[in-house]
């Protein structure tokens, strides 16, 4: 196990955890951003499996927000504006007439504390931020921190924990782009996605959540016993149509003690499961990706990468029955995902 830290830009840090197996993650100061996963193939080539710029600059604008950290809100607050204990809030406008994603002033544009930490089986960093109140129209002086850890095991866990002086909402995820091919050797089509959810979240045409929860049965949002990303990306269905035809929904995830996602790529036999104990995932699979970014193995497009963002559910602030982002003052926000890598068939 082992930890290198590398200054950019003179102004950032670049960490890189390397495991006993060689499996390696690579992350900024700046946005908790991950750069780079590497992982093994069936042929024990170690190959990167998320999205990332070749040019470190192009991170800080990174209007994707591949690999970083998302708050203070994940997802898409309806109308920029929101109203707890009787009190209004108006937020940045990013997306239209909403919010997305902490705008301008989310955890994504910030340089976090970071403190790297190692053991006999693990290595990681811990990232810390404070955020006052008022900041990005928000209520409450709030303290995180996002915890990276790599294991032995092949697993990147992530732990978010923090506390707020006032009542506030609160949910972070990582947004990273997941390619299972390894170096954008093709695109996510063909990744077959098995998850542990009964529901989704129906959208309007804006992708705002309708407030109208739909069974996945009969549908190409059943996941249950595995399908394949391109069923969606080709369906006629309204939900695909309406998220330019792919996936860009909320699941609610069924609360069982087994992985809650299992994706798979064939031809690089290589297996990613993700654990948490948060509520549900928005599935992304880059429907609206801008081509001809120039990322570290070739240039973007549309459908290079699938995110799965682990998260309560902004449409809880408009909507009753959802899984909430509110969060009491004093109280600890403590959640945490996993993804685990492997090799099958």
């Amino acid at each position: 196990m082992k930890i290198e830290t590398q200054d950019i830009l003179n102004k950032w840090k670049l960490y890189t955890l390397t495991n006993d197996n060689g499996m390696t993650v690579s992350f900024l100061n700046f946005g908790g951003i991950i750069t780079d996963i590497s992982v093994p193939n069936r042929h024990n080539q170690l190959e990167n499996v998320v999205l990332g710029y070749t040019n470190y600059t192009d991170y800080e604008e990174n209007p994707n927000f591949f690999g970083a950290i998302i708050g203070r809100v994940a997802g898409r607050i309806q109308d920029a504006s929101f109203t707890i204990q009787d009190q209004s809030y108006s937020l940045a406008a990013n997306e239209g007439g909403h919010h997305l994603h902490g705008a301008d002033e989310g955890f994504h544009q910030v340089i976090w504390q970071s403190s790297p930490f190692q053991s006999d089986d693990t290595v990681g960093v811990k990232l810390n931020h404070k955020s006052l109140d008022g900041e990005g129209g928000y209520p409450g002086t709030i303290e995180v921190a996002v915890t990276y850890t790599l294991t032995n095991n092949n697993e990147l866990i992530l732990d978010y924990s923090g506390t707020s002086d006032k009542t506030t909402v609160l949910t972070m995820t990582n947004h990273s782009y997941f390619n299972l091919s390894g170096n954008l050797a093709a695109t996510i089509h063909n990744h077959h996605v098995t998850m542990e959810s009964d529901d989704f979240v129906e959208l309007d045409t804006e992708l705002i959540p309708t407030g109208k929860k739909i069974n996945v049965v009969n549908t190409p949002f059943d996941f249950r016993t595995g399908r394949k990303l391109v069923d969606g990306i080709n369906s006629i269905s309204t939900q695909n149509r309406v998220a330019n035809h792919g996936y860009d929904h909320y699941f609610i995830l069924n609360q069982t003690q087994q992985q809650n996602i299992r994706v798979k790529e064939e031809t690089s036999g290589r297996l990613m499961t993700i654990k948490t104990n948060q509520p549900g995932v928005v599935m992304y699979t880059s429907n609206t990706l801008d081509e001809g970014l120039n990322l570290a193995e070739g240039n973007s497009k549309p459908y290079l990468g699938v995110c799965f963002e682990t998260q309560a559910s902004p449409a809880s602030l408009h909507h009753k029955g959802f899984p909430s982002v509110i969060l009491e003052a004093h109280e600890l926000y403590d959640k945490q995902t996993v993804f685990s890598f492997g090799i099958e068939g």
